[in-house]
């Protein structure tokens, strides 16, 4: 065979992979090990749904929300694979076991596949299930955490729902970069998405809440109706703070008390600044400050936690 141009018999792979543990074709490899086929649909055309849920202090939380999101996100797209509810959660469990992280990012995905012909239609394309726990991220680093994010907010138009449904996770995140990349240009840190009425949206990987006047908001349309989102709606319910969902305008975000945003990458996350000018008295504000801590504090409760068996 003629060498190809550039490669030498000790080409050596200088991509780093993250520790941890995946699941493909039956089996449970490194992270290293898991390849996905430049054919699957799920890369040439984002043809797949997925979900993350977290591990923290060696328990998942509100698994079985992410699991009810995960099968009707298939069932939408027509999409399935050979396991129930059960038999995913066990899967999941493993990669987190196997892995030995306490604190975890665990995703599973379900693509098209490949059609054995190559063929364009998408019902005779086999799906394919991966999984797999990483240690665990947030969408805000430290700094950003104790001081808050910055904000900016773009002109980019989510997809609308007419078009791929947001409640349903998903792959389709141009949109996405092109509102980071706008927000890079600002000097932000993350972007806010706008939806067809010119209202506030989501931004990458997270959804966007208000506080004002002792109530809270949230975008109600053109999001992902977030597990985090959920939770904050349970604590507020909790605390007998109003929460509602419903159109937020530029000028609600804008003019707010206290902003922040949620994700299972992160929970809830503060934010001090948007388009640079200051939200509120520019600080982390004190209703802020009592939604993460009761977050966090959920995860001690029975109801939402699922301890992983380590060997």
């Amino acid at each position: 065979m003629r060498k190809l141009p550039g490669l030498s018999e000790t080409h050596i792979d200088h991509r780093a992979y993250p520790p941890g543990v995946a699941y493909m074709d039956g089996q449970y490899l490194p992270m290293k090990e898991a390849k996905l086929s430049v054919l699957d649909y799920g890369f040439l055309h984002s043809d797949a749904t997925y979900d993350v849920v977290h591990v923290w202090a060696g328990a998942f939380f509100r698994l079985e929300d992410h699991l009810n999101r995960f099968f009707r996100g298939m069932e939408e797209l027509n999409l399935s694979i050979p396991y129930d509810k059960a038999q995913t959660r066990e899967i999941l469990h493993n990669c987190v076991a196997l892995s030995g992280l306490k604190s975890a990012y665990v995703e599973f995905i379900c693509t098209r596949g490949t059609s054995p012909t190559f063929s364009r239609d998408p019902r005779e394309a086999e799906n394919r299930f991966i999984a797999f726990s990483i240690p665990f991220g947030s969408v805000a680093n430290k700094d950003q955490m104790e001081h808050g994010l910055h904000l900016a907010v773009t002109d980019v138009l989510r997809i609308p729902p007419g078009s791929v449904d947001p409640t349903v996770k998903n792959y389709h995140w141009l949109d996405m970069v092109k509102g980071l990349y706008a927000a890079y240009a600002r000097g932000a840190d993350t972007a806010v998405l706008i939806d067809g009425k010119g209202n506030v949206s989501e931004g990458p990987g997270f959804n966007i809440f208000v506080f004002r006047d002792g109530e809270v908001s949230t975008p109600i349309a053109s999001v992902l109706l977030g597990v985090t989102r959920q939770t904050v709606f349970d604590i507020c319910s909790g605390m007998g703070i109003p929460c509602h969902a419903r159109d937020v305008s530029v000028e609600d975000l804008k003019g707010a008390d206290e902003v922040f945003v949620t994700s299972t990458a992160g929970g809830v996350m503060p934010v001090t600044r948007i388009d640079n000018k200051p939200v509120g008295a520019g600080g982390v504000g004190g209703f802020s400050e009592k939604m993460m801590a009761a977050y966090w504090e959920m995860h001690n409760d029975d109801s939402f936690r699922e301890a992983v068996s380590y060997p």
